[in-house]
């Protein structure tokens, strides 16, 4: 029998694949363990791209953990010690910030007054939020560690090796960029703030720097202590360097900069980690969804109408195709994250390395009790005008009496999402239609079908009676299923029907179809 193991050494997983590539890098590198890292800018909320990134770094993680021994961790690193560059609007007293623009983020007062930064109050939000979702991970500070000395060995090679680091970002930049840029910013000492500006003098002896500040005044810094920072792209390639990161995914937005980050590193004395870029989300118009534009969904929306595992399930699948993120992804990311969970338990070594429950949830997938898709509970919920999930529940018990919310929590969260996912968005949709001469037909031979029901009331039984009906009636099928779901439901699309009849009711059912022939539903 094919353990797991050797299952994950051919699996064509994604994350199994770039844990392949990890260990190839790693054997027989003297390292002792695996790093991984995801970056973070503390200037606003976390946002369901760090999600995506931080959870889509821990499947590599996993599957690196299936594939091999070495031990692995993961470093979440905040850049606080950025400057400040606008005052945020969503803050209590944004006026008062704008003395501490250009100062990093750490020494910008909080306006919340919980914590003792603005960068501290952020990062705090961060680490909950990683939290909350139950990732293991360290957390780094940007200030701490160019404070406390941990990045001063490279800091100071970059002095030493100034001018190749300047000559790998001067061929990125445009000519009246080159004329003031320097991969140094230093902090001011009197003002604090994080200055943009040319160095007169790099000396490579001494690790300092010399510069004029906006009034004309000479300044000469130690590039350590925390007393200089490095410009962004730099300080990617430099962070690689110091820490001696294996593993960083970016969005596609930084693919372009990826030979940047790495010249740096590698001038710098490192070695380059490996990288998977991903392609960046879309909203509903096929735009880039945008922290500032705020388009597309956040992770609280997601989370007002499904669990958290259906997000990562959609993170999971295809990361290098764009992917439209609107609320219209939902139902299906549900449904088809519980069909997984399902199919695990008999799946081969093979089959179950593949399956994306196990890039979720790892050795540990839980049971599905989902006894009803979560589709066809927003169906209910439209014929029934749910306003709770205790009338969802109803007609989940006829269907499955031991069913319940203490016995099955993941339905019972689903019932509560799917209400509020219909009222949102199906209700304010929906549109009727009157059912055409021949639709017409068809639907009072269903109902008397139905009101003459003696069979079992199987989603398998029901389903049959649907097809007998429309068989002979409709060329092709699809449309006698298209006037079911118009005339009945109000959309466009919908349930396997058979199943729909099972779970509403073979009467309930026979009942709405009189109530859509004269006219009671539009």
């Amino acid at each position: 029998m094919t353990s797991l193991r050797d299952a994950a050494l051919k699996s064509k997983a994604w994350p199994f694949e770039e844990a392949r590539k990890l260990l190839k890098r790693v054997e027989g590198a003297g390292k002792d363990h695996v790093l991984f890292e995801t970056g973070y800018g503390p200037s606003g909320l976390p946002h369901i791209g760090t999600f995506g990134e931080v959870a889509r770094t821990t499947m590599v993680r996993r599957a690196l953990n299936v594939i091999s021994d070495i031990p692995t961790r993961l470093i979440c690193f905040s850049d606080d010690l950025d400057g400040m560059r606008k005052v945020p609007e969503n803050v209590p007293g944004p006026a008062a910030l704008r003395e501490h623009l250009q100062k990093p983020l750490t020494s910008v007062p909080d306006p919340f007054g919980t914590h003792e930064s603005f960068g501290a109050h952020n990062n705090a939000i961060l680490r909950r939020f990683l939290d909350t979702f139950g990732f293991e991970y360290d957390f780094i500070s940007a200030t701490e560690f160019y404070g406390s000395g941990k990045f001063d060995t490279v800091l100071r090679r970059a002095a030493e090796r100034y001018d190749d680091v300047m000559a790998i970002m001067l061929k990125s930049l445009r000519e009246e960029r080159r004329q003031t840029y320097s991969i140094f910013l230093p902090i001011h000492p009197e003002t604090g703030r994080v200055l943009y500006v040319p160095m007169k003098h790099v000396n490579a002896a001494e690790g300092t720097v010399t510069f004029d500040d906006e009034d004309g005044r000479e300044w000469t810094l130690p590039v350590t202590g925390g007393h200089v920072k490095l410009q962004w792209k730099p300080d990617f390639g430099a962070r690689w360097a110091a820490l001696g990161v294996d593993f960083e995914m970016y969005g596609k937005d930084h693919a372009a900069n990826t030979p940047i980050y790495g010249g740096i590193c590698r001038a710098l004395g490192g070695r380059p980690p490996e990288n998977f870029t991903y392609e960046l989300f879309l909203d509903a118009e096929g735009h880039k969804i945008s922290k500032s534009s705020g388009n597309g969904l956040s992770i609280d929306e997601w989370l007002t109408y499904a669990a958290t595992e259906s997000l990562s399930y959609f993170m999971y699948q295809k990361p290098k195709t764009a992917k439209r993120m609107h609320f219209d992804v939902i139902p299906k990311a549900v449904d088809e994250y519980h069909q997984q969970l399902r199919a695990y338990p008999d799946q081969d070594a093979d089959k179950q390395a593949n399956n994306p429950v196990f890039h979720i949830h790892g050795r540990e997938v839980p049971t599905s009790d989902m006894v009803v898709p979560f589709s066809m509970l927003l169906n209910i919920a439209s014929v029934s005008g749910a306003e709770d999930k205790g009338v969802l529940w109803g007609f989940i018990n006829r269907y499955a009496p031991d069913a319940s919310p203490a016995a099955n929590p993941q339905m019972d969260k689903a019932a509560a999402g799917a209400v509020r996912y219909y009222n949102d968005f199906v209700k304010p949709c929906k549109v009727y239609r009157a059912p055409t001469d021949a639709e017409r037909e068809a639907l009072e031979a269903l109902r008397d079908g139905l009101r003459s029901w003696q069979g079992e009331v199987t989603d398998e039984a029901l389903q049959g009676l649907v097809y007998d009906v429309g068989r002979d009636r409709f060329e092709p099928m699809r449309d006698w299923f298209k006037a079911l779901y118009q005339v009945l439901l109000g959309a466009d699309q919908g349930p396997r029907f058979g199943g729909f009849i099972a779970l509403y009711g073979v009467a309930e059912t026979a009942d709405l179809i009189d109530q859509a022939l004269t006219g009671q539903l539009g």
